[in-house]
């Protein structure tokens, strides 16, 4: 058996419970990628692909035949969204020439842009929630589909440098816990809970390192974002 199709099958079993191993590993790359992102690190965005590729197996249980078969689909397109998202953010990242080490100077998105965000996460959590329903995504499907839209625009902000995104996770967070312990995805449940922690430590840093660099060019100039 090849490494792969070892981990693609392994199982952890906790008392009557059972944990898929690639969940577990999936989980530990998004934390990686969530860690390097804190760094401004370009490596962030591939290791981050590869939890991704491995969790959109784990969140179609009923289509691969999981021991949980369970359909979270916001959480399965997700993943997809993440690996496009991610190849445009590794592409901007590496290309932002040398910035003292890191990849991207944070900046604040602007109160216009944040504004946008807002309205973008509840306007897609309620055109998604009926369309996630019909194809048949576990109830309560608006979490599903505000999880979706969050790790959107999180991703994307994560990509302009915008310091808010790490906020966005934050409230994705805060849905997906409860989603996920109802659902049986426990692994996933318990990182969701410690990324709550990190992600509103990422924003500290974040705002911190802009704080810091006040006078510091950004690195895609737009006067509306300077308000």
């Amino acid at each position: 058996m090849t490494p792969l199709l070892w981990l693609f099958d392994a199982q952890l079993h906790i008392g009557d419970q059972t944990i898929l191993w690639r969940e577990v590993v999936g989980n530990v790359f998004g934390l990686l990628s969530a860690l390097g992102g804190m760094r401004r690190k370009v490596w962030a965005w591939p290791v981050g692909i590869v939890g991704n590729a491995l969790l959109f197996t784990v969140f179609l249980g009923a289509v691969f035949g999981t021991p949980n078969p369970v359909n979270l689909l916001g959480q399965a397109a997700r993943q997809v969204m993440f690996i496009a998202v991610s190849i445009y953010g590794w592409y901007r990242w590496k290309h932002a020439g040398d910035t003292g080490g890191v990849a991207v100077e944070p900046r604040w998105a602007g109160w216009r842009n944040r504004v946008l965000l807002v309205v973008a996460l509840v306007g897609g959590t309620a055109v998604l929630t009926p369309l996630f329903r019909l194809l048949g995504s576990y109830e309560p499907v608006w979490a599903d589909a505000w999880i979706f839209t969050g790790s959107l625009l999180a991703t994307y902000g994560m990509a302009k440098g915008w310091v808010e995104f790490w906020l966005i996770w934050v409230a994705v967070d805060l849905v997906g816990t409860p989603l996920l312990f109802s659902a049986g995805y426990y692994a996933s449940a318990f990182m969701y809970v410690f990324y709550g922690a990190f992600t509103l430590a990422g924003f500290f840093v974040w705002a911190r390192a802009r704080r810091q660099k006040p006078k510091v060019e950004t690195l895609w100039p737009d006067p509306t974002l300077q308000r």
